[in-house]
């Protein structure tokens, strides 16, 4: 009956376990990438024009010095621009006539006609002038008919075209970049110019960063954007109005200096791209706290209680108090889903919390902001962002419908603009379109990446202009509430943690310009020629010779299907995988950005989806490298002699041949990976000949790989630390496997011999063992007077096996966990032993018979293929795993129950009294662990076990942190010590209470 009850209570924890693992692998549906190309004309003539007139205001000079500069670099003189114009169009003029279309539709309306020789530029506003005069100076600069829309009204299908700010204020330094470990996420653009006191702030560094930011600006407008997304707030805000002013920030707090020095210093910066006609968004993530706010909002309302609207009344306020120290700005975007440590500038006491986690709370914060800005005036808005990433009740608010429409139905303010990724998660390939794209009551923008942090970030072509097009197309058709996009130029991902290319300003920036350029020419015109358009960009950047733009045009054509396969594996990718209530991302063999991971969890769960299409995944890596090269050759066939830039060349040569030998080092890496888990999963003589030979090539490329960039910021070599980790514990597998066999050997051989050879010395105390393992009840009565190395053995053979047996289940490389479960199991005996006094040899028997009743179900699992076949296993096999825990499970119990029955039976203790050292053993042994983790800090506890055991992605703490990745709150350690505290007490209070039965020694004695 007790094991009917104690496999019954494994059914209800494995069935819990596989709930809270939540793993499952569902096919999806991925948008197809085909690049078309076209043969490539010869540039057109650029126009010959003496002056644009009509030319008034920043906007439109500096849109006039576009048209200027696009001429100067086909050859031709720069036209002189007058602010009046004459009645009749001169030849060679460009005369820019604002209001010569009627009201009605878009600002950015224009028309371009020819006039005699000259031409007539009509716009419905200075926006629509400066719209004209940019495409006009684009198509000049990349040789395209500047009469294509003659005669044409023109509008940019999508209203609102935003960039991030680029590179704007990185540092430069290499020594930022050297090493390639610095994953901070902060995508600050100030932290430069800060000091630690007054003037708080360096204006020459000011100065530098605002340079920066103008070259930005004209870059970005003259691409076709209007719009620049710059990240601050709390940073310029004193929240002078709540209370009286002084409630947040008390007299003479330095954060009020420092922010009015902030506004004055960089007030000047931000207001550059208001002039020139962009509109200009601050961006901060919430909640943003700096120590004095943290502290009035915990004493005012007792906690960061997001869903509290007084709360936001605050953040309300500073959020006028925003605009009224930048009145140019157009407004504010706010994101949830990330913070924390891993965003804060170092020496700035300014951070964020992911706090905002319900509907409720969002719903509080957003009507709050939106009033606050109602209330400053103008045509200012809020831009939320849905970027969720799992956390809270929300989590799936960024790609499901649902979640979406839960969140934020009903509020459909004019003001407020959503903004979500294109992609069913983070800007990776192989996902489907994000479908909460498709509906939905508010306005709408679309977020894209140009710089593909996940995919070489930066350092590799990946030219994904199709895929834009596919899914703005997609998204247009079936939600007229689409009206923008949001171009991330350099940020996501760690910023310095990656190649030294900082877009405008250094490195090959230019490889992923492309993507930059066709995002603003597709949001003008989804329906765009990308072939004309791509040729277009490459004559600008590169060359005009038809057939060096023709072999450019080809090479980025190529470089979608070079990343999607050799970056990702194929069956996998295409899987929609989900774990602990997350959905790993389609890469996972890589995390992230360069870390090659060599876990359990990744790796076998990628095997998992792939197991029945090993074949096509190889293929595809050996495919990645045969493009690669493909597209090296093409380059070198180029003639030198037509580019524009020597330097441009030799770096895309660089940059492809880096390319070429990285996909190789990952090819062999997803070979030696792929066999070894064949041979997990089938033991296959051959598999485990092709893992080895797989390891050998892919152990010699990654040390060439290391060689040959290991000291490029360039093109820095990726990190295989994790990758090396995880093959060792592979070559391990073997051996691991005959270890587990040969313990199971000597425990049988030393049970028979026990049995047999009764007189042989400890024989007594391993019968004891066995009668403990199988009939702990009958242990309460030795039927033979053990000797000194019985007692010996009854208490040594179990912790022997305990520590061997572990120590096997970890390749012998995680003594963390061996010590933690060799101490777990100590504290556990060694409560049980104070409630046998000085006589223990019973308690010994029962309980250590148990426990290694429990141990050869490990063993005999090891003994399969080794921890690497257990762990497959554990992760994939639903029903392997299921019937494991439930048979783990009750064995456990049934240790519990041995020790019970020895106590009860053994020792004459009454039942309170038994239950009194059984809860005071399970409550002592959870208090000591808790305490350690909590001593310890559960985020170095957790990342020093799983760097050991390799269970989660080896990058995973270095970058998010387990326990905010995972959502372990920071109070588990010291709640489960204050739990486990009162059962210790209630049992000591068990123990200590009157007493109706003999003492443990009486008892024992009586025996004797």
């Amino acid at each position: 009956m007790t094991v009917l009850v104690f496999l019954l209570s494994g059914v209800m924890v494995a069935w819990a376990l596989d709930g809270a693992l939540g793993l499952s692998f569902t096919a999806k549906v991925v948008p197809v990438e085909q690049a078309r190309q076209e043969s490539v004309r010869s540039p057109a003539e650029a126009p010959a024009l003496r002056t644009i007139t009509g030319v008034t205001g920043t906007r439109l000079r500096l849109a006039g010095e576009a048209v200027g500069d696009a001429l100067v670099a086909r050859g031709r003189a720069a036209p002189a621009i007058r602010t009046r114009h004459d009645d009749k169009v001169a030849d060679n003029t460009l005369a820019v006539r604002v209001g010569g279309l009627s009201s009605g539709g878009s600002d950015e309306r224009y028309r371009l006609r020819r006039v005699g020789r000259g031409y007539v530029l009509d716009a419905a506003s200075a926006a629509g002038a400066a719209a004209g005069l940019y495409r006009f100076a684009d198509r000049v600069r990349g040789g395209e008919d500047v009469q294509a829309d003659q005669e044409r009204v023109v509008a940019p299908r999508l209203g609102l075209r935003l960039i991030d700010t680029g590179a704007v204020g990185l540092d430069a330094d290499p020594a930022r970049f050297a090493g390639g470990k610095d994953y901070s996420l902060n995508s600050d653009v100030v932290g430069t110019a800060l000091l630690p006191r007054a003037p708080w702030v360096d204006n020459a560094k000011v100065e530098r960063i605002g340079r920066q930011f103008r070259t930005l600006v004209r870059h970005a407008v003259r691409d076709g954007y209007n719009g620049v997304v710059v990240p601050g707030f709390l940073e310029y805000v004193t929240f002078s109005g709540v209370g009286d002013g002084r409630s947040v920030y008390p007299a003479g707090d330095a954060h009020v200096a420092r922010a009015r020095a902030m506004v004055k210093a960089f007030e000047p910066v931000w207001r550059y791209a208001h002039e020139a006609g962009m509109r200009v968004y601050f961006q901060t993530d919430m909640l943003a706290l700096s120590p004095p706010l943290r502290g009035y909002l915990e004493g005012e309302f007792g906690g960061l209680d997001t869903e509290n609207t007084k709360l936001w009344s605050v953040y309300a306020a500073g959020l006028e108090e925003l605009f009224n120290v930048m009145p140019f700005a157009s407004g504010v975007m706010i994101r949830t889903g990330e913070g924390g440590s891993a965003y804060r500038l170092p020496g700035w006491d300014y951070t964020s919390a992911i706090e905002v986690t319900t509907a409720r709370s969002v719903r509080a914060m957003l009507r709050s902001l939106l009033g606050a800005t109602a209330h400053a005036g103008g045509d200012r808005e809020v831009i939320f962002r849905t970027w969720s990433v799992g956390v809270g009740a929300v989590g799936d608010l960024h790609t499901n419908p649902a979640s979406y429409k839960a969140v934020l139905d009903g509020i459909d303010d004019p003001r407020l603009i959503v903004s979500t990724k294109y992609s069913q998660g983070d800007f990776y390939s192989h996902l489907p379109l994000n479908p909460t794209l498709l509906g939905g009551s508010q306005r709408r923008i679309v977020e894209f990446q140009a710089r593909r942090e996940f995919e070489g970030q930066g350092a590799l072509p990946d030219d994904v202009a199709e895929l834009e097009q596919t899914a703005l197309r997609r998204f247009l058709s079936a939600n007229p509430r689409v009206e923008g996009v949001w171009t991330w130029a350099q940020s996501g991902g760690p910023l310095y943690a990656g190649p030294r290319s900082l877009y405008l300003r250094t490195g090959f920036w230019q490889l992923w310009d492309v993507n930059v350029y066709l995002t603003a020419r597709l949001a003008q015109d989804p329906d765009t020629d990308l072939a004309e358009a791509r040729a277009a960009w490459i004559r600008r950047t590169f060359s005009e010779d038809p057939s060096t733009v023709a072999a450019i045009g080809q090479i980025l054509g190529l470089s979608r299907a070079t990343i999607t396969k050799g970056l990702y594996i194929g069956p996998y990718a295409d899987t929609s995988a989900k774990a602990l209530g997350l959905e790993p991302p389609p890469m996972m063999w890589i995390f992230e950005w360069d870390i090659a991971t060599g876990d359990s969890a990744a790796l076998s769960s990628i095997y998992a989806a792939t197991r029945a299409r090993v074949p096509e995944a190889l293929a595809d890596a050996r495919k990645a490298v045969e493009l690669s090269r493909r597209q090296e050759q093409l380059l070198s066939r180029t003639d030198a002699s037509t580019w524009r830039d020597q330097q441009m060349r030799e770096r895309f040569a660089d940059a492809l041949a880096y390319q070429t030998n990285l996909l190789t080092v990952l090819g062999e890496y997803r070979s030696a990976v792929l066999w070894h888990q064949r041979w997990l999963d089938t033991g296959s003589a051959d598999a485990s000949r092709q893992w080895h030979a797989a390891e050998d090539r892919f152990r010699t490329a990654a040390g060439a790989h290391e060689h040959r960039y290991g000291n490029d910021l360039a093109l820095p070599a990726y990190n295989f630390t994790a990758a090396d980790g995880g093959l060792r514990r592979a070559d391990r597998d073997p051996a691991m496997a005959w270890w587990a066999r040969a313990l199971l050997f000597a425990l049988l051989l030393i049970a028979v011999a026990a049995v047999t050879l009764r007189r042989l010395p400890g024989a007594v105390g391993i019968r004891a063992l066995l009668t403990g393992a199988l009939r702990p009840w009958q242990v309460r009565v030795p039927p033979e007077p053990p000797g000194r190395v019985d007692r010996v053995v009854v208490w040594a053979l179990p912790g022997l096996v305990i520590v061997l047996s572990r120590a096997v289940q970890t390749w012998f490389m995680a003594p963390v966990h061996v010590a933690v479960t060799l101490g777990a199991w100590m504290v556990f005996a060694g409560v049980l032993r104070c409630a046998a006094g000085r006589h223990g040899y019973r308690l010994a028997a029962a309980v250590g018979g148990a426990v290694l009743l429990r141990t050869l179900l490990l063993l005999g699992v090891l003994a399969v293929r080794g921890p690497g076949f257990y762990w497959l296993g554990f992760w994939t096999s639903a029903s392997g795993r299921f019937l494991y825990v439930m048979v783990a499970w009750a064995l456990f119990l049934w240790v519990c129950a041995a020790a019970w029955w020895s106590l009860r039976l053994g020792y004459r203790l009454n039942v309170r009294r038994t239950w009194g050292w059984l809860l005071g053993a399970v409550g002592s042994t959870v208090l000591v662990g808790a305490a350690v983790v909590w001593a310890v800090g559960t985020e170095t506890s957790l990342s020093t076990w799983n760097d050991q055991m390799a269970l989660l992605p080896w990058g995973l703490h270095r970058i998010l942190g387990l326990t905010e990745y995972l959502g372990i709150p920071e109070n588990v350690p010291p709640t489960l010590a204050v739990m486990a505290a009162a059962v210790t007490v209630v049992s000591a209070l068990l123990v200590t209470g009157r007493r109706r039965g003999r003492t443990a020694v009486e008892t024992e004695s009586g025996h004797r």
